[in-house]
């Protein structure tokens, strides 16, 4: 875990609050259906098992999330929210350290990487590995990015990621 029991415990009751702010501010929004295996941050379901929500509506629950003081990203299918420093490639990183025993901060390292995201939460991996990929769905944020992908598939959400997957495995057996 990234913080002890005790931190964890803080911080469920905080993200409890705002979730509770959220679904009575937003109607038609959801708990995302992966949210028990969460454990440092809360998402909110804006199209994934829901109607899909207004632009005005996702922005609403941004700003909830802001206004409680955490940090709030838009995916393609949630609203993220979290307390706390951390951001995806800070965690990435620390998990290739440790159990890969990889520093993707060294170039030789970074470039054996490649990221594979689909929303605008995924910009800063994006920027920060030599090979990221975004599939399909990522052109409909292309012009919020300033740090697109470097590549897009050629399909969408796990379509995209066989796409993906297809092309390493064939560049290994050569």
């Amino acid at each position: 875990y990234l913080l002890d029991a005790n931190e964890r415990s803080i911080l469920q009751k905080k993200l409890s609050k705002v979730q509770r702010k959220i679904l009575r501010a937003v109607p038609g929004a959801a708990i995302a259906s992966d949210q028990a295996f969460r454990i440092h941050d809360l998402a909110i379901d804006f199209c994934e098992d829901v109607p899909a929500l207004s632009k005005n509506e996702i922005q609403k629950i941004v700003n909830i999330f802001e206004k409680e003081g955490a940090t709030a990203k838009v995916s393609s299918i949630h609203v993220n929210g979290w307390f706390g420093s951390w951001d995806k490639v800070s965690m990435i990183k620390r998990i290739a350290l440790d159990v890969l025993d990889l520093n993707l901060d060294r170039p030789a390292h970074n470039r054996k990487a490649v990221y594979v995201g689909d929303s605008p939460n995924d910009e800063p991996a994006f920027a920060f590995f030599r090979n990221s990929i975004g599939v399909a769905n990522i052109k409909e944020f292309t012009s919020q990015l300033i740090h697109p992908p470097r590549y897009v598939t050629k399909k969408k959400g796990g379509n995209g990621f066989q796409e993906v997957a297809r092309k390493i495995v064939r560049a290994q057996k050569k």
